[in-house]
């Protein structure tokens, strides 16, 4: 190893080792580079606004940054609801990003069983895998990936 590494390791005061360990104990995503793109826009929103705006400021801003970044996106996409083959209702989620990761903002004290229950619904009727919960309700965005 070189030694401008290895003072910058000690400087640290890490081991190789266990950062190693650390990334490799991180769990494995469908998308993951396509997700982190959309936290790392999260976080800025959360950055720029804080907590105190209801969800829909969120949503608008993140529609925003979704612009800005490139990536192909729909937002307030509508989707059925059926019972057996009938269409009992309708839907509509925030955002679809890429044809690949749902993206459900809330605005509440904690993420909860019905958020993920939510957004692991959206992901089946779509046929999807990720989804991702952005809440804007805390002093630090809190973030939870859903995997079907």
């Amino acid at each position: 190893m070189p030694q401008k590494a290895q003072r910058l390791i000690s400087k640290a005061q890490i081991s190789v080792p266990s950062v190693i360990k650390k990334v490799s104990e991180m769990p494995s995503y469908p998308h993951s580079d396509l997700t982190s793109k959309i936290i790392g826009l999260g976080i800025k929103v959360h950055k720029e606004l804080g907590s105190a705006y209801e969800e829909k400021v969120y949503q608008r801003a993140l529609y925003l940054e979704l612009q800005r970044s490139g990536l192909k996106f729909e937002r307030e996409k509508e989707i059925a609801v059926n019972y057996g083959k009938v269409r009992i209702g309708k839907k509509k989620l925030d955002f679809i990003v890429d044809g690949k990761i749902v993206v459900e903002i809330k605005k509440v004290d904690n993420i909860d069983n019905v958020h993920i229950a939510q957004v692991a619904s959206y992901l089946k009727t779509l046929g999807l895998e990720i989804g991702l919960i952005l809440n804007f309700g805390k002093s630090k965005l809190e973030i939870k990936r859903v995997k079907v």
